[in-house]
């Protein structure tokens, strides 16, 4: 699949491996492709993010992913489900953390060993991945490019998704940014 990555693409999952070694994390997650996103100053994908806007909201992008990975990852739809049953994520985050320190949730444990020097993908990242191929294949398109991975991270349910649609980056926004076939793969 990684021989059809444009250079800009490949730019992005490289970018998302430094941005998980800068955070002392495990795994590279879907967050670290949108912030190697951001990075870019190149690109469609970076193109569509700046004409959305995003380029001015990168701050409260960060500090939105950042909150998710303080609450083990979950999504304000996941806290707010859970809400609804009675149970306080906040509060637990706090207990926690009052505990363990600031970030225990975060699953970002520099003292865990490690088999190889090299970071593994979470099955979210993964699974972006091949969305990613999914609607370049759908939109009839040879090579992944990063507006793939951004359109993959819009359409994929977690953190990254709702974040960008808190912010208007939306599947169907990208698209008419971007351009080209509406398909959308599933």
């Amino acid at each position: 699949m990684f021989e059809r990555f444009t250079r800009d693409a490949r730019a992005v999952v490289k970018g998302a491996v430094e941005h998980c070694e800068v955070a002392g994390a495990q795994t590279v997650d879907a967050e670290h492709l949108l912030l190697a996103l951001f990075d870019r100053g190149t690109g469609r994908g970076s193109f569509a993010l700046a004409a959305l806007g995003l380029d001015r909201s990168r701050d409260a992008v960060v500090r939105a992913l950042e909150e998710a990975r303080r609450r083990a990852g979950l999504s304000q739809a996941d806290t707010d489900a859970l809400a609804g049953l009675g149970i306080d994520v906040s509060e637990i985050v706090s207990r926690v953390e009052e505990a363990h320190g600031v970030g225990a949730m975060a699953g970002d444990r520099e003292d865990r060993g490690w088999w190889s020097g090299r970071r593994t993908f979470s099955r979210g990242a993964k699974d972006v991945l091949e969305k990613s191929l999914r609607i370049a294949v759908a939109r009839r398109e040879r090579t992944i490019g990063d507006e793939h991975i951004l359109l993959a991270l819009t359409a994929h349910p977690g953190v990254p998704a709702e974040v960008l649609a808190e912010h208007g980056v939306t599947y169907e926004s990208v698209t008419r940014v971007i351009g080209g076939g509406e398909a959308r793969a599933g």
